[in-house]
């Protein structure tokens, strides 16, 4: 049996067979996009593992095989099951050709992670899927001052807007800035590489008129070139979704019909933000998921899931390790990240208020300190997931008036 597709323009499998990501970057391969070189393990090989523990027969050799067609010094081992799950799986970068079969029985298993786990029950994801295995050609974001790594949506994930937005950080590899390990730049600050942000706008455009909505993408710059590492439909909040909606339906992109169904429940519920009023203000980082929440400080993922009432998490960064605190926090503050890191994205797709990037402040085991005061475990305190501020105690709340983009829609239903 044949357990590798190579990827390209013309590989016409389903997401079901080669993974969500394998089949993103066969979409941006087909938009004329440049994406390093790769192929995918499938998901079928990848149940053979999960079942016997063991590559099924023949994966070995065509592993072998395909690696060397490659021709790569280097490569990225990543997962990419059919349904997303961002950060939930193990990424293996810089891998040389001999660890190659190794890094992905290392992928294959971490489909059975607890954080794995605990992101498909939040999210109802079938746990007999399976994963996809994307090897890939390795392009170097910290080659050179001219090289980089960033994240990008076509419009702003909180507000709607239709304007590029994202994270940007010059001289590192990919992970760098979705797992919040740095503070990264604006997407603006790309403008020093023009040639790099001009070709990633054109490439917004092109891949947002492909799908009809709003997009994500990863991507790599190295010495000025701009490569393409991930795609898919962007995860934005209430009051964002519905704005792209109605904003997509006056472009006559889609019917307003269609614009109407795009929209959840859920979304019309959160898309009410709310605004703290009249607090003391604490701290300010960055907004990175709108709303307002009130809860007790804690500073571990193991404690807010064993809390017995509302918590903000508060955490120099969070990583797919701390899956079960955010599930059961009301908020989560973090010291580093942007609005693309791991803190944000899962907090958005929750819909749950994150401050990320909270510059000052530092956390131990019992205690947080902002600017040299020392704030317990315990202690109260309320978040702006808009503004980024941080207040201490129960802060006042006020709901902004209603949007004009929600009223339309729910006129035209």
């Amino acid at each position: 049996m044949k357990w590798i597709r190579h990827l390209s323009a013309d590989l016409a499998e389903s997401a079901e067979i080669i993974g969500g990501k394998a089949f993103g970057l066969t979409t941006l391969m087909r938009l004329g996009l440049p994406v390093p070189p790769a192929f995918v393990v499938t998901t079928a090989a990848c149940r053979v593992f999960l079942h016997t523990g063991q590559f099924p027969d023949g994966l070995g050799t065509q592993l072998a095989a395909a690696v060397a067609e490659l021709g790569a010094r280097q490569v990225s081992v990543r997962s990419g099951s059919e349904v997303s799950m961002p950060g939930m799986m193990n990424t293996v970068l810089n891998v040389d050709r001999e660890d190659v079969e190794r890094s992905v029985a290392a992928v294959f298993g971490s489909w059975n992670t607890p954080r794995a786990k605990t992101y498909r029950a939040l999210n109802d994801i079938p746990e007999d899927l399976g994963t996809a295995v994307t090897v890939q050609k390795m392009v170097y974001g910290n080659h050179d001052e001219h090289s980089g790594t960033g994240v990008a949506f076509s419009r702003n994930p909180n507000t709607g807007e239709p304007i590029p937005y994202g994270d940007v950080l010059f001289g590192h590899q990919g992970e760098a800035v979705v797992s919040g390990t740095s503070s990264p730049l604006p997407l603006a600050a790309l403008d020093r590489e023009t040639e790099v942000l001009a070709k990633l706008t054109e490439a917004l455009a092109a891949i947002e008129d492909h799908y009809r909505d709003a997009c994500y993408v990863e991507f790599t710059f190295e010495a000025g070139e701009l490569w393409f590492l991930q795609v898919r439909p962007g995860r934005f909040t209430g009051r964002a979704a519905i704005r792209v909606a109605v904003d997509l339906a006056d472009a006559d992109v889609i019917s307003r019909a269609e614009a109407v169904h795009r929209i959840s429940r859920h979304d019309i519920e959160t898309a009410q933000t709310a605004h703290m009023t009249a607090a003391t203000v604490l701290a300010r980082g960055l907004g990175a998921c709108p709303g307002v929440a009130t809860g007790a400080v804690v500073t571990t993922s193991d404690k807010a899931a064993q809390a017995s009432g509302p918590v903000i998490l508060v955490r120099p960064e969070t990583s797919p390790l701390d899956m079960h605190g955010l599930a059961a926090a009301k908020g989560v503050v973090t010291a580093r990240g942007g609005p693309a890191s791991h803190a944000a994205v899962v907090a958005r797709a929750m819909g749950k208020p994150a401050v990320v990037g909270v510059q000052g402040l530092t956390v131990d085991h019992s205690s947080v300190n902002v600017d040299g005061r020392v704030i317990l475990e315990g202690t109260l305190v309320t978040i702006d997931g808009t503004s980024g501020e941080i207040a201490l105690g129960q802060a006042e709340v006020t709901t902004a008036e209603n949007d004009p983009h929600l009223t339309r829609l729910l006129g035209w239903t």
